[in-house]
């Protein structure tokens, strides 16, 4: 695994910092989350990882976490600064899920892409460093190409007026029969024309740049709702029109090209989860179809036991509340 050896701490939060932790997971690193004593099991993006539940209000609890931090190449953290130095350390058509672009892309993504290049750096170097990884920052990185291409002809003078965003007839979603949705996104003039062939639609009386987008979307919507959407779909099976089904997520798994890209998997409760990406050719990455998602504090004793404590001293930190295992059985209730 190509990072396997690299041993990671992430403290307890939601999305971003769990799906980063989840990478490094994915890909070959021991990964410990810090959970809090009698937190809510909330997070979904736990596979591959362990957990030690400790009391963060108890000064030997926070002894755990610098014990930890002091033998991990990594720590995820996801608070507002300086929340971390108080316990001791440093600083109706279906429509896209938006938290994709800031809390995945801007944040865990390249939150993780950061933290690579740091340990890329520190093996030429020998030192360490602080990813300041924020949302609002990367996900604008992320749409660098949306500032870099306004001198393009794809963007209109307003919302709603532009190739991506309703403003054409090749470029969008539309109902189909049965009530599910296709997407066009033919904006190539070699796939606006094998999208009118389907059709059956003569490209004269349909210029790709029309004088009034408006009205052929309504003529295409009338179009789409005649056929329901597998019958689409095996129409323009195979051609570079670039029409697809929009797949519910039952369905995604079930779709040809995924299925034989395997881009899903079962994981032990019979549900499906995507797989690892990206792929690597001297490195198969984990997917952790062994591994249950892991409940709140479900490893705190063994991995005490790990960073040097004795047994004698980590039952008595059970006992006296610094660190919780109980929520193992909670969870499992």
């Amino acid at each position: 695994m190509a990072l396997r050896g690299i041993k990671v701490i992430e403290m307890a939060g939601l999305a971003p910092g769990p799906f980063c932790g989840m990478i490094f997971a994915d890909f070959g690193a021991s990964v410990i989350r810090v959970d809090k004593t009698n937190a809510v099991p909330l997070d979904r993006l736990s596979r591959g990882k362990r957990s030690i539940a400790l009391n963060l209000k108890n000064p030997e609890a926070v002894a755990v976490i610098k014990k930890l931090t002091n033998q991990a190449d990594i720590l995820i953290e996801p608070y507002r600064p300086g929340i971390l130095s108080m316990l001791g350390g440093s600083s109706t058509t279906p429509e896209p899920p938006l938290n994709l672009l800031a809390d995945f892309a801007g944040g865990g993504l390249l939150c993780s892409l950061g933290i690579l290049m740091a340990l890329f750096e520190r093996t030429k170097t020998g030192l360490g460093q602080i990813i300041d990884a924020s949302m609002s920052e990367g996900a604008a990185y992320v749409g660098s190409w949306l500032y870099k291409s306004r001198d393009l002809p794809v963007w209109g003078e307003s919302r709603g007026k532009t190739w991506f965003d309703g403003g054409t007839h090749f470029y969008g979603v539309y109902e189909t029969k049965d009530n599910k949705f296709m997407s066009v996104g033919a904006i190539e003039g070699q796939f606006y024309k094998l999208f009118l062939e389907k059709l059956d639609l003569n490209p004269n009386d349909w210029p790709q740049f029309s004088e009034s987008p408006e009205v052929r979307r309504r003529e295409l919507a009338n179009i789409f709702k005649t056929k329901n959407q597998d019958e689409w779909t095996q129409l323009f099976n195979g051609l570079d029109a670039c029409v697809l089904p929009v797949l519910a997520l039952d369905d995604a798994p079930s779709n040809p090209h995924n299925k034989y890209r395997e881009n899903f998997f079962k994981n032990l409760d019979g549900l499906w989860e995507p797989t690892p990406a990206p792929r690597m050719s001297n490195h198969t990455p984990v997917k952790n179809v062994d591994f249950l998602e892991t409940h709140v504090g479900k490893h705190s004793k063994e991995i005490l036991l790990e960073i040097g404590y004795t047994e004698n001293e980590a039952d008595k930190m059970i006992l006296e509340g610094v660190v919780d295992e109980s929520n193992t059985l909670k969870s499992n209730l």
